[in-house]
């Protein structure tokens, strides 16, 4: 299959997502949509996982986007009331679950970007909360020198990331900016050697799956939901959040942790 969903026994509480399509630059068919749609749903509805890594196979792409060849011809298909098969069907219908355009993940995402993210695969980049990239990875966003508006994460969540005069350097001329040009702006956390890329994300992934996974998750979402939020109001809102935190079970169990001096057993409770 082109998408692998993998629970490495090594990283307890993290689960890996692999594109594997490197023969066609991991770009997104029908049915990798379709596949990528249920790896995210699986992941979302798992309480087991507590941090999510994205990466693609081989050494040149991370992912292309979209699979234009597929499907172009099945969108006209549909567009001139033709039936196409059920899973083509299937795949155009996920692709906002696939993208994580608007599907909450609700665990953290890391991204190991082991080439070029462009398209769709920078759509993809911008769901996830942390970023690490090789050297020679590139980062565009490409529609409209197509003609195109970019309807994925791009023109909502990018101008939440980075600078304003960043966001509309990459949306605007559709030109691609290497990897230093990308951490320089903030759009990844890192570069890292390729043979240092999955060991670095599992790292990161290790550590936040080791704090309190309430409270993982509650910060995480606090944050999405606090960035657009008037002031005045998110400090409120950031209380409400955070306040039955302090009666949970893990709660009790770091105070407990702490005095006893040994590390912390979570419940999730």
């Amino acid at each position: 299959m082109p998408v692998h969903l993998e629970r490495p026994s090594e990283h307890p509480n993290v689960a890996l997502v692999t594109l594997d399509r490197p023969e066609r630059a991991n770009a997104l068919d029908p049915g990798m949509l379709c596949d990528l749609a249920a790896a995210w749903r699986e992941i979302a509805e798992d309480d087991g996982v507590r941090c999510a890594v994205l990466t693609g196979a081989g050494d040149r792409v991370f992912c292309s986007g979209m699979d234009m060849k597929t499907t172009i011809p099945i969108s006209q298909q549909l567009a001139r009331g033709e039936r196409v098969d059920p899973r083509s069907f299937e795949g155009l219908r996920s692709v906002k679950t696939a993208l994580l355009a608007g599907f909450d993940l609700g665990t953290p995402l890391i991204c190991a970007i082991n080439g070029h993210a462009r398209a769709g695969g920078f759509d993809l980049m911008l769901a996830s909360e942390l970023r690490f990239a090789v050297p020679h990875a590139t980062f565009a966003l490409e529609e409209v020198a197509l003609g195109l508006y970019p309807t994925g994460n791009a023109t909502v969540m990018l101008p939440r990331q980075i600078g304003w005069v960043h966001a509309q350097e990459l949306l605007l001329t559709a030109r691609p900016i290497d990897a230093e040009r990308a951490a320089t702006i903030g759009l990844v956390n890192r570069i890292v050697s390729p043979e240092d890329l999955l060991q670095t994300a599992f790292e990161a992934a290790d550590a936040i799956a080791c704090n309190a996974p309430l409270a993982v998750r509650a910060a995480r979402a606090g944050v999405r939901e606090l960035l657009t939020t008037p002031l005045p109001e998110a400090y409120v809102r950031q209380e409400a959040i955070g306040k039955p935190l302090r009666t949970t079970d893990d709660a009790r169990e770091a105070q407990r942790a702490f005095v006893e001096k040994r590390p912390p057993e979570w419940k999730g409770s």
